[in-house]
């Protein structure tokens, strides 16, 4: 019988990506150690094992995979149970709603670093378009993206829903989410492997990071 790898995993506290990581690890049920850097001072060895310089990576063994999608593929190849569908079709339908949970991602990160109330509004209306538009990709009956099994895709949605609960509970943020999405956010939420994919003091930590940016967000009238 071969040797399990010795995994790592190197994030910062608050990325989305990284814990989307976390989560597949968590459900998979895979021994590994976490490793947390901060980016205001990222360590050289990490400068050498990130060419993008970005987090998560994942150390197998010692060498280094990048990119967060890519990493999920690796976990779901290697590690049971395998979360992403057998048809080819759906396997990349779903590998495409990864995408776009990505780039949803990137709308709320702009929201939160807006700077002026144009920008923000901006990048909060086109937040909502696109929580709207995944909604007609979701299983009518759920209460996961695809049905009553949490699948691949389930686990990158869960860091977006967790951090649009913190700015409704703290800033009154409404995003307009449906009976289905909500649905979807509470059953995501409520899952142990999300529950322990970020810190102890992980609220307090966001909290923190949205201080630091100095945005339109924390001064905006509730």
């Amino acid at each position: 019988m071969s040797t399990p790898a010795k995994l790592e995993l190197v994030s910062f506290k608050i990325c989305p990506f990284g814990q989307r990581s976390v989560i597949a690890l968590n459900l998979k049920g895979v021994e590994y150690t976490l490793t947390y850097i901060t980016p205001q001072d990222t360590p050289d060895w990490f400068k050498a094992i990130s060419p993008l310089g970005k987090v998560p990576v994942l150390l197998v063994d010692g060498k280094p995979l990048f990119e967060s999608a890519v990493i999920l593929e690796y976990l779901d190849e290697v590690y049971s149970p395998q979360l992403h569908p057998a048809d080819p079709l759906e396997k990349a339908q779903q590998r495409a709603w990864i995408e776009f949970c990505s780039e949803l991602l990137g709308r709320q990160h702009r929201m939160l670093t807006a700077k002026e109330e144009a920008g923000f509004n901006e990048a909060r209306e086109s937040l909502q378009q696109g929580l709207q538009r995944l909604e007609s990709a979701l299983d009518a009956d759920g209460p996961f993206f695809a049905g009553k099994d949490m699948r691949l895709v389930d686990t990158v949605y869960a860091p977006l829903f967790m951090r649009l609960d913190l700015l409704q509970k703290h800033f009154d943020l409404d995003f307009g989410l449906s009976t289905r999405l909500q649905t979807w956010r509470d059953a995501l939420l409520a899952l142990d492997a999300v529950k322990t994919s970020v810190v102890e003091d992980f609220e307090s930590a966001f909290l923190n990071f949205l201080k630091m940016q100095d945005s339109y967000l924390l001064t905006r009238k509730q």
